[in-house]
C-alpha cells in the first residue's frame, strides 16, 4: 500500500511538473528595459486599462495575458507620391520617430492594438503630407519653405495621433524628386536669383566706398577752408621765421640772409 501510494504520489508530482513547465512562459514573465505591459484578466474584469507593469520579472496567472509594448522612440520611413499646387507629382521620402505614450499603453491596446503604425501613424502621415504639400508650389518644397511644409505636417500629425495615446517627436523630409524638366528649371531660377543678389551686393558695396570717398573729399575741403581762412600775412612770416631759426641750429654749414626774400622772410644759402 506504501509502494502504491509513493507511486501515486510521484505521478502526480510528475504531472504538476509537466503541467507547471508547459505553462512557465505563461506564469513567469519578463518585461525587458523600454518595455511596458498591460494585463487581460481573463476572468476577472478584463484588460486592465489604467494599470501598467514596468520592466522586471512578474507572476500571472495561467489563464491571464500580458500584453508588452516597446514604449522607445522608434523611426519609421514613408515614401509617397503628392500633388503639389500646381498638379505635379512629387515624390517625397519622410522619416519620422515615434512611440507608444508609456501610460496609456491600456487604452491603446484596447481601442487599437499593437498594430497601431500601420493602422493609426502612417495613414495620418500620409494624409497631413497630402494637405500640406497640396497647398505649396514644387519650387518651395524644394527650397525655401522645406522647414515650414515640416512643420505642418508634424503639427497635423501629431494632434491626431495623441488622441489615440501615441507619441510623434519629429517628422523630417529626408528627399524630394521632381520631374527632371522643373527640377532643372528650378535650379537655373535659384541660380539666376543667387547672381542677382551677388550683383546687387557689388552695387551696394560700391555706392558706400562712393559716399565714403565723397565724405572724404568734403571733410579735406572744409579742413583746407578753416585752415586758409585762419592764416594771414604775419602768421605765415612768423612761421617762416620759426622755421628758418629751427634750420639754422643744424650742424650743416650755411649763411642766413635776413630779409632777403618778398615779404621780409629769411633766406637761408648753403656753402
Amino acid at each position: 500500500m506504501k509502494q502504491n501510494k509513493l507511486f501515486t504520489f510521484a505521478v502526480i508530482a510528475m504531472i504538476g511538473f509537466i503541467v507547471i513547465l508547459a505553462l512557465s512562459n505563461s506564469i513567469f514573465l519578463t518585461i525587458e528595459s523600454g518595455e511596458k505591459g498591460v494585463l487581460f484578466k481573463r476572468f476577472s474584469g478584463g484588460l486592465e486599462k489604467e494599470v501598467t507593469y514596468d520592466q522586471g520579472f512578474h507572476v500571472i496567472a495561467p489563464w491571464n495575458t500580458m500584453f508588452v509594448y516597446d514604449v522607445r522612440t522608434n523611426e519609421g520611413l514613408e515614401k509617397m507620391t503628392v500633388l503639389s499646387k500646381n498638379g505635379l507629382n512629387i515624390s517625397v521620402e519622410l522619416s519620422f520617430r515615434y512611440n507608444p505614450i508609456p501610460g496609456e499603453i491600456g487604452f491603446l491596446h484596447d481601442q487599437i492594438g499593437t498594430s497601431y503604425l500601420s493602422r493609426i501613424i502612417i495613414p495620418e502621415i500620409r494624409s497631413a503630407t497630402r494637405e500640406v504639400i497640396g497647398k505649396y508650389l514644387p519650387e518651395e518644397l524644394y527650397s525655401s519653405k522645406r522647414e515650414t511644409i515640416q512643420d505642418e505636417i508634424f503639427q497635423r500629425t501629431s494632434e491626431a495621433i495623441t488622441e489615440k495615446h501615441l507619441n510623434l517627436d519629429a517628422i523630417l523630409i529626408r528627399e524630394v524628386i521632381l520631374p527632371e524638366t522643373l527640377q532643372a528649371a528650378i535650379e537655373r531660377k535659384l541660380k539666376e536669383e543667387q547672381s542677382s543678389l551677388e550683383y546687387e551686393f557689388r552695387l551696394e558695396r560700391e555706392r558706400k566706398e562712393s559716399e565714403r570717398r565723397v565724405i572724404e573729399a568734403q571733410a579735406k575741403a572744409d579742413a583746407n577752408r578753416i585752415l586758409n581762412a585762419s592764416l594771414t600775412d604775419k602768421i605765415l612770416q612768423d612761421k617762416g621765421i620759426e622755421a628758418t631759426l629751427e634750420l639754422a641750429k643744424s650742424p650743416n654749414s650755411k649763411v642766413v640772409i635776413v630779409g632777403g626774400q618778398d615779404g621780409g622772410l629769411p633766406l637761408i644759402l648753403n656753402n
